[in-house]
């Protein structure tokens, strides 16, 4: 012990704790041993009383809380004098030094104690059950509850329950069914059939059809010249008209050099027949009606996709239909006979391989061809190929070597030979596999064959070099045109002009409407304006084999006729 506290100095601890200054030193001399920390010893809690447990605070009574605060009291006084011999011969810094860290350690006990509290109240609540929420009353059986209804509940008055009553099928009429098997008389549909003026429509057209002059290979007019003739081919209202209800889907013109007769076939299954002059002249005459010179017949039940003049007899018309058969109307017995019938598959195109149209070939949707005799008896084909399509378009024969023919599938064209077909399954001695989408149509050219044109919805219509037929055949141009009709328009589908076979015909969706004619060389050589008279889009187009009549249609039914 120093004499003087206050002047002497204080002895430098082992380590310096945080707060004292850096300047006190140690005195001289031996250094003090150093004093170790009291040592803090946990011990476990013990169990807290029951009224704890109970969530109650515990009521202490007079004797034993003087008798608990008189022991607290001599156990502090004897730490305190514990406390006062340990700290005796300290200096004051480690007294207080000492004191501080007994201080930290009852603090953390403290927290201790009071952590360990904080998880008894919380196992306490998680052991209290739960709130029961209110039962709810039972229904009592014999009380009168809310009236319903025997009927509903299927009791009889009596309380005895009825019998189910059987489920009766419902049958689901079929919206387009089929007609029946055989000839079907020419009734108009649109007119009385016992009428002077249709009789007289068939006579004339039987007697026309008679004096018609066969088509003869000519020599193919100047481009100047078929401008020039273009050029005088026009339109007005009397050679608009609405033929058949519903989309055209086919147009076809008689070979007449004298009337002009135009056939449409519809998406209805309807053939519709106008003769123009006759129509044109009884408007003249103001007590007749403008469905003079119309008539409309209902040979099929489905879209009629297909249709042609025979080559050999222009008194025939013969119409293909998605139904499944495929009839010829005769003009001079006024009935449409059925050449060929198939209930199974659908027919989407047909041509005649014979020039006498005896023998005709026919496309299916599902890929098939089939082979039809006119002279044999019946209405079933002679021989089915499965060809190597999933799907037929359209299907047409070469002009000139007749024994080839070419179809249109959805991305592919082959060309097949009529000779070498087997019913197991035919390859194609050609295709055309330059298309990248869906294919519209593929014709050969009408005089020698010599071209073949194909519409695709890639918006390109391509020239092929098929004057060679072997195992590959040219493309020679390629036209950008738009063929995205949409949902609501026909397909187009470019077709030749039999009079200039270098030359192909195809609608447009083009602001004004128009229908155009293309050059094989892809340069455009005419457009057929129509103004008011041609506000919509004409498809389907077709023209006379020898005049210069073209008659385009459209989606809602009508014909347009440009004619000089």
């Amino acid at each position: 012990m120093y004499r003087d506290h206050r002047n002497a100095r204080m002895p430098r601890p082992l380590h310096r704790p945080a707060g004292v200054r850096a300047d006190l030193r140690r005195p001289p001399g031996p250094a003090p041993a150093p004093v170790p920390a009291p040592l803090l010893l946990l011990y476990p809690l013990p169990a807290p009383p029951a009224e704890i447990l109970a969530g109650r605070r515990p009521l202490l009574s007079r004797e034993k809380m003087g008798s608990r605060s008189a022991s607290e009291e001599k156990a502090g006084s004897r730490q305190r004098l514990q406390v006062k011999d340990e700290f005796s011969g300290l200096s004051p810094y480690e007294r207080k030094r000492l004191k501080n860290i007994s201080e930290n350690a009852n603090f953390f006990a403290s927290l201790q104690l009071s952590a360990s509290a904080a998880r008894l109240r919380e196992m306490i609540k998680k052991r209290q059950p739960p709130e029961s929420k209110r039962k709810m009353p039972k229904k009592r059986e014999n009380g009168t509850g809310c009236r319903r209804s025997m009927r509903l509940l299927k009791v009889d008055p009596s309380g005895v329950s009825l019998p189910a009553t059987p489920t009766q099928p419902t049958l689901i009429a079929d919206e387009n069914p089929l007609l029946p098997p055989g000839p079907l008389e020419m009734t108009p549909e649109n007119r009385d059939d016992d009428n002077d003026l249709f009789k007289g429509f068939l006579q004339t057209w039987a007697e026309v059809s008679k004096t018609s002059i066969k088509n003869t290979e000519k020599e193919l007019s100047s481009i100047k010249n078929y401008k020039a003739n273009l050029n005088g081919m026009v339109i007005n209202e009397d050679t608009v008209h609405k033929v058949t209800k519903g989309p055209i889907l086919s147009v076809a013109l008689h070979p007449s050099e004298i009337r002009t007769l135009v056939a449409a076939g519809a998406k209805s299954g309807q053939v519709g027949l106008w003769d123009l002059q006759l129509h044109i002249s009884l408007l003249k005459q103001t007590h007749q009606s403008e469905e003079d010179g119309i008539y409309v017949f209902q040979p099929h039940s489905q879209p009629v996709s297909c249709l042609y003049f025979s080559p050999a007899n222009p008194a025939h018309i013969l119409s293909l239909s998605y139904d499944g058969t495929l009839r010829c109307g005769d003009f001079s017995r006024a009935i449409f006979e059925e050449v060929c019938r198939d209930e199974r598959s659908s027919f989407s195109s047909f041509d005649f391989l014979g020039e006498d149209a005896s023998t005709l070939i026919v496309g299916h949707w599902n890929g098939n061809i089939s082979l039809v005799d006119r002279r044999t008896p019946g209405t079933s084909y002679e021989k089915l190929i499965n060809s190597s399509l999933r799907k037929i378009r359209t299907v047409h024969v070469h002009p000139v070597h007749r024994q080839y023919f070419i179809t249109a599938g959805l991305r592919d064209t082959h060309i097949y030979d009529a000779r070498h077909l087997n019913p197991r399954g035919s390859q194609p001695l050609i295709s055309l596999t330059e298309h990248t989408k869906s294919i519209a149509s593929a014709y050969f050219s009408p005089l020698t064959g010599n071209r073949v044109v194909t519409t695709c919805a890639d918006c390109k219509l391509r020239i092929f070099d098929s004057s060679c037929i072997s195992s590959q055949i040219p493309l020679l141009t390629t036209i950008r045109h738009n063929t995205i009709t949409g949902r609501w328009l026909t397909r187009f589908q470019a077709v030749w002009d039999p009079k200039q076979e270098d030359c192909v015909i195809v609608g447009s969706m083009a602001h004004p409407r128009r229908v155009e004619i293309f050059h094989e060389t892809g340069k455009q050589v005419h457009s057929f304006f129509g103004g008011e008279c041609l506000v919509s889009v004409c498809s389907i187009n077709a023209m006379h084999p020898t005049r210069y009549i073209m008659a385009g249609g459209n989606s809602s039914g009508k014909i347009h006729v440009f004619m000089n």
